[in-house]
């Protein structure tokens, strides 16, 4: 399972999740795209995203299961 969170987000990158992933609430997408999706997404919100944030959350071979990215002004980096 993946999930993207986008916090101040230009116009139309919700509108093009919501091809790969459901809106669960306002900015929060959740899915399951292929990993192939899952980074071209990736791509497009890293050099969309403006001012805004955005963070995934996404399968990852570690003890959690997941791993977390991070993109966008003002990002917070998760601390292990």
């Amino acid at each position: 399972m993946t999930v993207i969170i986008l916090i101040a987000a230009p116009e139309g990158l919700r509108g093009h999740l919501t091809r790969w992933m459901v809106e669960v609430n306002a900015g929060v997408f959740v899915g399951n795209p292929s990993r192939r999706i899952r980074e071209r997404l990736w791509e497009l919100l890293t050099n969309r995203i403006g001012d805004g944030q955005a963070v995934l959350v996404e399968p990852a071979a570690n003890e959690q299961g997941w791993a977390v990215r991070t993109a966008g002004r003002d990002r917070w980096r998760p601390v292990d």
